[in-house]
Protein backbone atom coordinates (compact mmCIF):
# COMPACT_ATOMS: atom_id res chain seq x y z
CA UNK A 1 0.00 0.00 0.00
CA UNK A 2 1.63 3.47 -1.12
CA UNK A 3 1.98 6.11 1.33
CA UNK A 4 -0.96 8.78 0.27
CA UNK A 5 -3.40 5.35 0.67
CA UNK A 6 -2.38 5.17 4.07
CA UNK A 7 -2.46 8.49 4.87
CA UNK A 8 -6.22 8.64 3.64
CA UNK A 9 -6.83 5.79 5.54
CA UNK A 10 -5.56 7.11 9.16
CA UNK A 11 -7.41 10.84 8.25
CA UNK A 12 -10.49 9.52 7.64
CA UNK A 13 -10.48 7.08 10.83
CA UNK A 14 -9.34 10.33 12.71
CA UNK A 15 -12.16 12.01 11.51
CA UNK A 16 -14.86 9.52 12.49
CA UNK A 17 -13.60 8.39 15.60
CA UNK A 18 -11.46 12.01 16.64
CA UNK A 19 -12.75 11.38 20.61
CA UNK A 20 -11.83 7.46 20.65
CA UNK A 21 -10.81 6.21 23.84
CA UNK A 22 -10.65 3.17 25.94
CA UNK A 23 -14.13 1.33 26.90
CA UNK A 24 -12.82 -0.03 30.35
CA UNK A 25 -13.34 2.42 33.05
CA UNK A 26 -10.41 3.24 35.38
CA UNK A 27 -9.37 6.08 38.37
CA UNK A 28 -5.47 5.10 38.24
CA UNK A 29 -2.82 2.99 36.24
CA UNK A 30 -3.43 0.16 38.84
CA UNK A 31 -6.86 -0.23 38.07
CA UNK A 32 -6.45 0.02 34.57
CA UNK A 33 -3.79 -3.21 34.89
CA UNK A 34 -6.36 -5.06 36.43
CA UNK A 35 -9.19 -4.23 33.81
CA UNK A 36 -7.13 -5.21 31.38
CA UNK A 37 -6.44 -8.70 32.72
CA UNK A 38 -9.73 -9.41 33.55
CA UNK A 39 -10.68 -7.97 29.57
CA UNK A 40 -8.67 -10.53 27.97
CA UNK A 41 -11.70 -12.79 26.69
CA UNK A 42 -14.44 -10.88 28.18
CA UNK A 43 -16.25 -7.45 27.04
CA UNK A 44 -15.57 -4.30 27.87
CA UNK A 45 -18.68 -3.97 29.45
CA UNK A 46 -18.73 -7.00 31.99
CA UNK A 47 -15.61 -5.95 33.29
CA UNK A 48 -16.66 -2.46 34.02
CA UNK A 49 -19.34 -4.27 35.77
CA UNK A 50 -17.43 -6.43 38.03
CA UNK A 51 -14.77 -3.42 38.96
CA UNK A 52 -17.07 -0.76 39.35
CA UNK A 53 -18.00 -3.51 43.08
CA UNK A 54 -14.40 -4.80 43.55
CA UNK A 55 -12.51 -1.45 43.32
CA UNK A 56 -15.05 0.45 45.99
CA UNK A 57 -12.94 -1.53 48.10
CA UNK A 58 -9.76 -2.99 46.33
CA UNK A 59 -8.42 -0.26 44.07
CA UNK A 60 -4.67 -0.36 45.15
CA UNK A 61 -2.15 -3.18 44.68
CA UNK A 62 -1.74 -2.63 48.62
CA UNK A 63 -5.84 -3.00 49.24
CA UNK A 64 -6.09 -6.32 46.67
CA UNK A 65 -3.50 -8.32 48.35
CA UNK A 66 -6.16 -8.60 51.64
CA UNK A 67 -7.99 -10.88 49.43
CA UNK A 68 -8.06 -14.49 49.16
CA UNK A 69 -7.48 -16.12 45.74
CA UNK A 70 -10.85 -17.29 46.80
CA UNK A 71 -12.39 -13.67 47.89
CA UNK A 72 -11.06 -11.95 44.54
CA UNK A 73 -12.50 -15.24 42.22
CA UNK A 74 -15.92 -14.26 43.70
CA UNK A 75 -15.80 -10.87 42.32
CA UNK A 76 -14.47 -11.44 39.13
CA UNK A 77 -16.08 -14.85 38.16
CA UNK A 78 -18.28 -13.56 35.17
CA UNK A 79 -15.65 -12.06 33.38
CA UNK A 80 -14.46 -16.03 32.46
CA UNK A 81 -11.22 -17.48 33.17
CA UNK A 82 -11.58 -16.45 36.84
CA UNK A 83 -9.15 -18.90 38.71
CA UNK A 84 -6.10 -17.76 36.09
CA UNK A 85 -7.05 -14.30 36.45
CA UNK A 86 -7.12 -14.20 40.01
CA UNK A 87 -3.76 -15.60 40.46
CA UNK A 88 -2.38 -13.22 38.16
CA UNK A 89 -4.17 -10.20 39.51
CA UNK A 90 -2.57 -11.27 42.77
CA UNK A 91 0.71 -12.25 41.25
CA UNK A 92 1.03 -9.16 40.00
CA UNK A 93 -0.48 -6.81 42.83
CA UNK A 94 2.54 -8.98 45.09
CA UNK A 95 5.50 -7.91 42.47
CA UNK A 96 4.28 -4.34 42.55
CA UNK A 97 4.61 -3.62 46.01
CA UNK A 98 7.77 -6.00 46.05
CA UNK A 99 9.34 -4.88 43.52
CA UNK A 100 8.04 -1.53 42.42
CA UNK A 101 7.84 0.50 45.53
CA UNK A 102 4.16 0.05 45.32
CA UNK A 103 3.74 1.69 41.89
CA UNK A 104 2.89 0.17 38.59
CA UNK A 105 6.33 -0.04 36.40
CA UNK A 106 6.42 2.39 33.44
CA UNK A 107 7.99 0.74 30.54
CA UNK A 108 6.92 -2.03 28.41
CA UNK A 109 9.93 -4.13 29.34
CA UNK A 110 8.80 -4.32 33.49
CA UNK A 111 5.15 -4.45 32.96
CA UNK A 112 6.15 -7.58 30.93
CA UNK A 113 7.50 -9.30 34.21
CA UNK A 114 4.25 -8.51 35.74
CA UNK A 115 2.15 -12.28 35.70
CA UNK A 116 -0.95 -11.80 33.18
CA UNK A 117 0.89 -9.07 31.27
CA UNK A 118 1.63 -9.92 27.67
CA UNK A 119 2.70 -7.31 24.54
CA UNK A 120 -0.54 -6.46 24.10
CA UNK A 121 -1.43 -5.34 27.74
CA UNK A 122 1.86 -3.90 28.16
CA UNK A 123 0.92 -1.74 25.16
CA UNK A 124 -2.34 -0.93 26.71
CA UNK A 125 -0.89 0.36 29.95
CA UNK A 126 1.87 2.20 29.10
CA UNK A 127 -0.37 4.25 25.82
CA UNK A 128 -2.99 4.71 27.96
CA UNK A 129 -2.28 4.58 31.64
CA UNK A 130 1.39 6.53 30.81
CA UNK A 131 0.91 8.23 27.67
CA UNK A 132 3.48 6.46 25.76
CA UNK A 133 4.00 5.52 21.71
CA UNK A 134 2.43 1.92 21.79
CA UNK A 135 -0.38 -0.15 19.33
CA UNK A 136 -2.06 -2.60 21.52
CA UNK A 137 -3.14 -5.24 19.00
CA UNK A 138 -6.39 -6.91 20.37
CA UNK A 139 -8.84 -9.25 18.31
CA UNK A 140 -10.57 -5.72 16.58
CA UNK A 141 -7.11 -4.34 15.53
CA UNK A 142 -5.54 -7.38 14.24
CA UNK A 143 -8.99 -7.74 12.16
CA UNK A 144 -9.28 -4.09 10.78
CA UNK A 145 -5.62 -3.24 9.80
CA UNK A 146 -5.58 -6.48 8.27
CA UNK A 147 -8.48 -6.33 6.17
CA UNK A 148 -7.40 -2.32 5.41
CA UNK A 149 -4.45 -3.20 4.23
CA UNK A 150 -2.11 -1.12 6.48
CA UNK A 151 -0.67 -4.79 8.33
CA UNK A 152 -0.63 -8.49 6.72
CA UNK A 153 0.55 -10.19 9.45
CA UNK A 154 -1.05 -13.74 10.91
CA UNK A 155 -0.07 -13.15 14.29
CA UNK A 156 -0.48 -9.93 16.72
CA UNK A 157 3.63 -9.02 17.01
CA UNK A 158 3.69 -9.53 12.93
CA UNK A 159 0.95 -6.69 13.11
CA UNK A 160 1.88 -4.85 15.45
CA UNK A 161 5.28 -4.32 13.59
CA UNK A 162 3.57 -3.72 10.66
CA UNK A 163 1.40 -0.82 11.88
CA UNK A 164 4.72 1.02 13.26
CA UNK A 165 6.15 1.16 9.90
CA UNK A 166 2.59 2.49 8.31
CA UNK A 167 1.68 5.09 11.14
CA UNK A 168 4.04 7.61 12.14
CA UNK A 169 5.02 7.06 16.13
CA UNK A 170 3.15 10.52 17.06
CA UNK A 171 -0.32 8.40 15.97
CA UNK A 172 0.15 5.01 17.02
CA UNK A 173 -1.66 5.36 20.50
CA UNK A 174 -4.46 6.89 19.13
CA UNK A 175 -4.20 5.02 16.00
CA UNK A 176 -4.73 1.82 18.08
CA UNK A 177 -8.17 3.56 19.31
CA UNK A 178 -9.86 4.50 16.19
CA UNK A 179 -8.98 0.67 14.56
CA UNK A 180 -10.77 -0.51 17.71
CA UNK A 181 -14.13 1.86 17.33
CA UNK A 182 -13.88 0.95 13.28
CA UNK A 183 -14.30 -3.08 14.40
CA UNK A 184 -17.14 -2.51 16.90
CA UNK A 185 -19.10 -0.10 14.80
CA UNK A 186 -18.25 -1.12 11.13
CA UNK A 187 -15.88 -3.67 10.12
CA UNK A 188 -17.59 -6.60 12.37
CA UNK A 189 -15.97 -9.98 12.14
CA UNK A 190 -18.20 -11.91 10.62
CA UNK A 191 -20.77 -9.06 8.52
CA UNK A 192 -18.79 -6.12 8.14
CA UNK A 193 -20.64 -3.44 6.68
CA UNK A 194 -18.44 -2.67 3.54
CA UNK A 195 -21.66 -0.81 2.24
CA UNK A 196 -21.71 2.12 5.09
CA UNK A 197 -17.99 1.87 5.23
CA UNK A 198 -16.33 5.09 4.58
CA UNK A 199 -12.93 3.67 3.69
CA UNK A 200 -14.37 1.26 0.92
CA UNK A 201 -12.46 2.64 -2.09
CA UNK A 202 -8.86 2.32 0.17
CA UNK A 203 -9.94 -1.14 1.82
CA UNK A 204 -8.02 -4.27 0.46
CA UNK A 205 -10.86 -6.42 1.83
CA UNK A 206 -13.78 -4.59 0.15
CA UNK A 207 -11.63 -4.53 -3.37
CA UNK A 208 -11.32 -8.59 -2.92
CA UNK A 209 -14.93 -9.10 -2.42
CA UNK A 210 -16.54 -7.35 -4.75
Amino acid sequence: MDTQKKAKILTTLEGLYPDAKPALEYGSVYELLVAVILSAQCTDERVNKVTRVLFEKYNTPQAMLELTAEALEKYIYSCGFYRMKAAHILSASRDICERFGGEVPGTIAELKTLAGVGQKTANVVYSVGFGGDAIAVDTHVFRVSNRLGLAHGDTPMKVELDLREAIPQKDWSKAHHWLIWHGRKVCHSQRPDCAGCALINECEYAHKTK
